[in-house]
């Protein structure tokens, strides 16, 4: 049984690497499900994970940090929504503006403020989440199939991750059935019709971008205080445009959200061990191409491979009330 026990390894790591992707890519289901377009999800997150490194160090709590990082992240998720909302600005600028001035700010005042290139001062012990283990997790590590799975995919994991694949079922619900959900819905589709109706646009509009920003923080202060143990620069590496590609794979739909994030994550995690394995007949594969493999998926799957997404009707319209 040592193969179902390495593949619960690599599933483990594989959901570990998806939680952050899951977050953000919740996060833009809200916003572009009501009509706003946001790409400045890697933004976000970005400086969601500086906010969770610097109040993690200076408070030592993992709670404090958590609560900063969402303070940030709807922080400039309402810069965005005023922009793309009350002054109908472009929201694709608007969004690559946030991801830009993220990467360059949060380094910055990292160096400024500590001296390390950027860097935060590592966390530990109450700064960080630590692994949960699950009840009955080391009772059944050596029975047979249900051991491995239990014990090493199941348990071990930080509240975060849970709450990251808690917050899918709840998401399902909220958008699909829900009065707020069908009002955001079709706020998304059909704005005029909401207006008449009696229902703020806008309001409707800034309620989802703050959840947009809420989820990003969650997903920044993973990144920061479980899975590192501080913030780095650039330490999202690109995962908000690929939790934006995932959600586009998902067609707007939060299970296959899940399970897109999910396969990137497992992606992500093959790469890792497949650094140094040499193939029979290719040699050594270059850790560039392993690292490159996410990325590649990603645009072979939006190449044309999932059928036609269609986004909601109104995505990326500004909408001006009729007077």
């Amino acid at each position: 049984m040592d193969w179902l026990l390495q593949f619960a390894i690599i599933m483990d790591s594989a959901v570990r690497l998806s939680v952050p992707l899951l977050f953000a890519c919740l996060a833009g289901l809200y916003s572009e499900r009501s009509g706003v377009v946001d790409i400045g999800l890697e933004g976000k997150m970005l400086a969601a994970a500086f906010g969770a490194g610097v109040a993690a160090f200076y408070f030592q709590s993992a709670m404090m940090g958590l609560v900063f990082a969402i303070l940030v992240a709807i922080g400039i998720a309402l810069i965005h929504g005023v922009s793309a909302i009350s002054y109908r600005g472009n929201q694709i600028v608007s969004g690559v503006a946030i991801n830009m001035f993220a990467a360059g700010f949060t380094a910055l005042l990292g160096n400024v403020w500590f001296g390390q290139g950027g860097r935060t001062p590592s966390v530990e012990g109450a700064a960080r989440f630590d692994a949960l283990t699950l009840p009955f997790a080391d009772a059944v590590k050596d029975v047979p199939v249900i051991g491995a799975i239990y014990s090493e995919l199941i348990s071990g994991h930080d509240i975060l991750t849970y709450v990251a694949f808690l917050c899918v079922p709840a998401t399902a619900y909220i958008v699909f059935k829900t009065r707020f959900g069908l009002r955001l819905r079709a706020v998304g589709e059909n704005p005029q019709a909401v207006d008449t109706a009696g229902i703020s646009v806008a309001w409707m509009r800034y309620r989802a971008v703050i959840i947009c920003g809420a989820l990003c923080g969650a997903g920044g202060a993973y990144l920061a205080i479980s899975q590192s143990a501080g913030f780095q620069p650039n330490m999202t590496a690109g995962k908000g445009f690929i939790a934006l590609a995932a959600l586009i794979f998902a067609k707007w739909q939060p299970v296959p959200a899940m399970g897109a994030c999910l396969l990137f994550g497992f992606l992500d995690a093959l790469a890792i061990r497949m650094q140094g394995v040499i193939l029979p007949g290719i040699g050594q594969v270059p850790v560039q191409l392993i690292q490159a493999l996410p990325y590649i998926l990603t645009c072979v799957l939006l190449a044309g491979f999932i059928g036609k997404a269609i986004p909601p009707r109104a995505s990326g319209i500004p909408y001006t009330k009729e007077r």
